[in-house]
């Protein structure tokens, strides 16, 4: 059931941020809410012009469920969000984005294809980015550039994810693994403990071979993180930081494997950066060293030793 929303006061996103967060929140907020938060992500010039009651009549909702979701976008008051709201609309005036969506069609002809998903590709990761707490990737960072050991688990499409982070890792020399096997993910997490990592990567936030190892690292003291694209999904439990990513549209042909998977890769890449200035003394001659390791298998034909 989505009538349990919880109301939090947060920082108010930037304008650019907004339509980012509702598409995030929207999952878990009930139906009334959603078409508040769907109406003003649409039309913000429409809706900056409306009064709260007004606004309400068009949603066909109440005033006070309108200064809920104002609240849960992370604003204070309805007035707040209509004075975001204009501020959105007026940079659309400005300049307004490519007339084009990722509704890719069966007989698209594959320029169009190109020119959809590009466009899809650039608004999931300006998402994530306007979307994702600095607080929290700041302190995840802190964490991995100091544990002793890392665990990341992912399963699918995610589980691609957690090996990109895995071997990144590696090639700075912590030491760090990825868990696809649910059943080697719990073996492994038994033997974390404080001072170790453990790494969640879900875009559902629920699912259960993923959630299963990072709640027993979580029970065994190690510190949690969970990047996902539901921040009030069962995952996040269990995450000591929560690491959100965006939540794009599904379509036929493109499904959420594939748009969820470019949003966790920036977040493991602002991760991975992170982790490299924290430990750049150390990290810097391993990544030198792994280079010249394989230097020789990138070598022209003919002048490999």
């Amino acid at each position: 059931m989505t009538g349990d929303v919880k109301e939090t006061f947060t920082i108010p996103p930037a304008p650019a941020a907004l339509a980012a967060k509702v598409r995030t929140l929207a999952p878990s907020m009930t139906r009334s809410m959603r078409r508040v938060a769907e109406a003003v992500a649409g039309d913000p010039a429409g809706c900056a012009a409306l009064t709260v009651t007004a606004l309400a009549q068009l949603t066909g909702t109440s005033e006070a469920t309108v200064v809920r979701t104002a609240r849960l976008l992370g604003y204070p008051g309805y007035r707040d969000l209509r004075l975001a709201l204009a501020g959105i609309a007026a940079q659309q005036q400005s300049g307004r984005a490519p007339a084009v969506t990722a509704d890719i069609a069966v007989d698209d002809p594959i320029a169009d294809v190109v020119a959809k998903l590009a466009y899809d590709e650039q608004q999931t990761l300006a998402d994530t980015a306007a979307g994702l707490d600095t607080v929290q990737l700041a302190a995840a960072v802190s964490a991995l550039a100091g544990a002793r050991r890392i665990d990341v688990y992912g399963v699918g499409a995610s589980g691609l994810v957690a090996q990109d982070l895995a071997q990144k890792l590696l090639r700075i020399g912590l030491i760090a693994h990825a868990h696809s096997d649910p059943h080697l993910a719990v073996t492994n997490a038994v033997l974390l403990r404080a001072g170790d990592v453990a790494v969640a990567i879900s875009h559902s936030g629920s699912t259960g071979d993923i959630i299963e190892p990072l709640r027993v690292a979580f029970d065994h003291g190690a510190t949690t993180v969970a990047i996902t694209g539901r921040p009030d999904g069962p995952v996040s439990q269990y995450a000591d930081h929560v690491l959100t990513t965006s939540t794009a549209r599904e379509s036929e042909l493109r499904p959420a494997a594939m748009s969820s998977r470019t949003s966790q890769l920036l977040v493991v890449d602002c991760l991975f950066i992170g982790v490299a200035q924290r430990t750049y003394d150390t990290a810097a001659p391993a990544l030198s060293a792994s280079y010249e390791a394989l230097a020789h298998r990138h070598a022209p034909r003919g002048t490999a030793r």
